[in-house]
C-alpha cells in the first residue's frame, strides 16, 4: 500500500468521507451495467497504466475506495506518489471480484487523473525554477471539497502550500485595505494583537505601497501583478533595508515567466493554475479475467 506519508497524505476520516460520497454519487441505487454482465464468482485483475508522462498522486485512495466496495479486493501500488512515470508504466495492480473492480473504475480514475494532473503541472513549474531559491506555491483556487487532496498533489509535484484556508495565515489584500477602516499600519497592529501566533502577509500593487509596508516587519509581502523587472526593483528595495520580510510574486506567473520572476530574486511565486486549470494526467485502468 502507498501511504503517502512522505508528502503528508490527508487524514483518512476526511478523505474516506470524500471517497464514500464520490462512490454514492456514481453508484446511486446500483451499478446496473455490472449487475447484468458479471457473475458474483468471477475474479479479475486490473492495472492502472500511464498513457502519458507525468507525476502520479492520490494512490493511497485506491485501497480506501476498493475497500469500501469489497474488502476482498487487494491493491498493490508499484509506483508511489511523487514518481515520474512514462507511457506504459504500470502504476498499480488491483485484484479481486470483478464486480467491484468494474464499479470503482471510473471513480478511481477520476481521483488519480485529477491529482496526477496537478502533481505533473506542479513539477513543470518546479523544474523551471531549478537552481534558484524560489518556491512554487499553490493558492486557495481549488475545487470545493478537494482542497486537502489538491494541495497534497502539489506537494507530490515538488511544490509548497500557501495557506490552507482563511484560518492559518492573516493575508491583508487590497479589499481589506479599502474595507478595513484604518491605515495598513493599524491593521498590522490589530492583526498582531488578535493573532500573534500567525504569520502575516500584506498584498501591495506598487513600489510606493511596498515602501510603506516594509518597515512594518510582516513575514511576507505579496507583489501583485508586478513585472519581473519591477519585481527585481522590489527585491532591491527590500535588501537595501536589510529587511527579513519574504517576497512572493503573484499574478502573471506562468510557465513562460516564472523563471524570470525567480531570477529577479523573489522567495516564492504563487500559481493559481496549479489547482484550477491543471489538465488531467492520462491514466488507464485495464482489466483481465484472473486465471
Amino acid at each position: 500500500m502507498s501511504t503517502g506519508k512522505e508528502f503528508g497524505f490527508p487524514a483518512e476520516d476526511w478523505t474516506g468521507e470524500l471517497v464514500r460520497r464520490s462512490l454514492i454519487e456514481d453508484i446511486g441505487s446500483g451499478d446496473v451495467s455490472t449487475e447484468v454482465t458479471v457473475g458474483s464468482d468471477l475474479r479479475a485483475v486490473s492495472e492502472v497504466t500511464a498513457r502519458q508522462a507525468g507525476v502520479v498522486a492520490g494512490l493511497p485512495l485506491l485501497e480506501m475506495l476498493f475497500r469500501e466496495l469489497d474488502p476482498e479486493v487487494s491493491v498493490s501500488v508499484l509506483m508511489p506518489d511523487g514518481t515520474f512515470v512514462e507511457p506504459g508504466d504500470v502504476v498499480a495492480r488491483i485484484e479481486g471480484p470483478a464486480g467491484p473492480l468494474l464499479t470503482g473504475e471510473r471513480t478511481a480514475l477520476n481521483f488519480l487523473q485529477h491529482l496526477g494532473g496537478i502533481a505533473s503541472l506542479t513539477r513543470e513549474y518546479v523544474n523551471r525554477v531549478a537552481g534558484t531559491s524560489c518556491l512554487v506555491l499553490d493558492t486557495r483556487k481549488t475545487l470545493p471539497g478537494y482542497r486537502q487532496l489538491a494541495k497534497y498533489a502539489v506537494r507530490c509535484g515538488g511544490g509548497h502550500n500557501h495557506r490552507m484556508g482563511l484560518y492559518d495565515r492573516i493575508m491583508l489584500k487590497d479589499n481589506h485595505w479599502s474595507a478595513g477602516g484604518g491605515s495598513i499600519a493599524e491593521l498590522v497592529d490589530r492583526s498582531r494583537l488578535l493573532h500573534p501566533e500567525l504569520d502575516l502577509e500584506v498584498e501591495v500593487d506598487t513600489l510606493e505601497q511596498l515602501a510603506v509596508v516594509l518597515p512594518l516587519g510582516v513575514e511576507w509581502i505579496l507583489l501583485d501583478n508586478f513585472t519581473p523587472d519591477l519585481t527585481a526593483e522590489a527585491v532591491g528595495l527590500r535588501d537595501s533595508g536589510k529587511s527579513s520580510t519574504l517576497l512572493e510574486a503573484s499574478g502573471n506567473v506562468n510557465l513562460d515567466t516564472i523563471a524570470a520572476f525567480a531570477r529577479a530574486g523573489v522567495d516564492a511565486a504563487s500559481v493559481g493554475r496549479l489547482t484550477h486549470s491543471a489538465p488531467a494526467l492520462d491514466l488507464g485502468l485495464d482489466m483481465e479475467k484472473s486465471q
